[in-house]
């Protein structure tokens, strides 16, 4: 095995954002320490882009159970590496493939406590940092999709949408919808990925009110919304009786360049919940541990059936992390956005 590098490079927030990310965040090099006890460095291979880093930035509200990331602070989030030294009493041996939260950074020194080894049941490692445990687990633990359901799924294009429809077919659904601001997502969604329907909010020549008629004529049985706005208002407008609401995602807070990212109001009509029996919840994955591995098994049995794909897009190199952020919020990318670091 090739000897450590003495420097490692990191992506770190250097200025105080005052609108989306971008331009606030450098790449920057330090020292590679050495493990101590229990520890390990892990060389990243890829690590996740997500707009959660948006409400991180800006103040991570009550409840949310990440820390806030402060000037001068490196970015965090999900990753993908080798384990390439281990310190003393490690439970974890060099050569190990492992997941843990210090992305954003070439190489991580973690407690081997934290990391988790990948196995086998995955056949792409770079699978394991897809957002699918969050549509899966609110489309069988909070919406309990029947079979039958016509089911919509807000930001459709993103991370957690482009694997919520079809998990939604595969869990039974028999017609599902999709929206995305963007035409081009739209189509690729239906011909891709195979969404019935595709609706646009933003669309000036007809409402999202209209387009969820026409798409869904007699309504909705379940919304996995992870937009919120407009467009869970809109949604709980074509729901049925007994609809089942399972909330995800919050971006039209996050990507409001109006919000510090850490809100996300919605005008919805209380009284249509009421008289129509409408549930709504929130899901957190930290309220369903069992989720992740069950996940894991039925995704990779998905895969190798070529029942389902994984969406995603790979940015090459550390320097273009601090871009690649700025380009999902920008809306420029469809599926999961990944930065891949080459391999040492």
């Amino acid at each position: 095995m090739a000897a450590l590098p003495s420097v490692t490079r990191e992506v770190r927030l250097v200025t105080e954002p005052k609108a989306l990310p971008g331009p606030e965040l450098a790449v920057v090099a330090q020292p590679l320490p050495e493990p101590g006890p229990g520890q390990v460095i892990v060389s990243n291979r890829y690590f996740l882009v997500f707009p959660g880093l948006r409400t991180l930035m800006g103040g991570a509200p009550e409840g949310v159970p990440l820390p806030t990331i402060h000037v001068g602070d490196t970015l965090f989030g999900p990753a993908v590496g080798e384990v390439v030294a281990a310190g003393p009493d490690s439970a974890l041996r060099p050569g190990e493939v492992v997941t843990h939260l210090l992305g954003w950074r070439e190489h991580a020194l973690v407690a081997a406590a934290d990391c988790a080894a990948v196995g086998d049941a995955l056949p792409d490692p770079a699978a394991h940092l897809s957002s699918g445990a969050a549509a899966y687990g609110a489309l069988t633990r909070l919406a309990r999709i029947r079979p039958g359901d016509t089911v919509l799924v807000t930001g459709a294009a993103g991370g957690v949408g482009s694997l919520a429809g079809p998990v939604a077919r595969l869990l039974g659904a028999g017609r599902v919808i999709g929206s995305t601001r963007s035409p081009a997502k739209a189509e690729r969604l239906r011909s891709e990925l195979g969404y019935d329907a595709v609706v646009v909010p933003g669309d000036r020549s007809i409402s999202l009110t209209e387009q969820l008629s026409t798409a869904a004529p007699e309504g909705i049985d379940v919304v996995l919304d992870t937009v919120g706005g407009e467009q869970l208002a809109a949604a709980l407008g074509a729901a049925r009786h007994g609809a089942r609401v399972a909330l995800v995602g919050a971006l039209s807070g996050q990507l409001s360049p109006h919000r510090d990212g850490g809100s996300a109001p919605a005008e919805i009509d209380t009284f249509r919940v009421i008289t129509q029996g409408i549930t709504l919840r929130g899901y957190s994955g930290t309220d369903h541990p069992d989720v992740a591995r069950e996940w894991a098994e039925r995704f990779g049995d998905w895969l190798r059936e070529g029942e389902i794909t994984f969406p995603h897009v790979r940015i090459p190199g550390m320097e273009r992390a601090p871009r690649a952020l700025q380009e999902l919020f920008e809306g420029r990318h469809f599926g999961t956005v990944l930065v891949e670091l080459p391999s040492r």
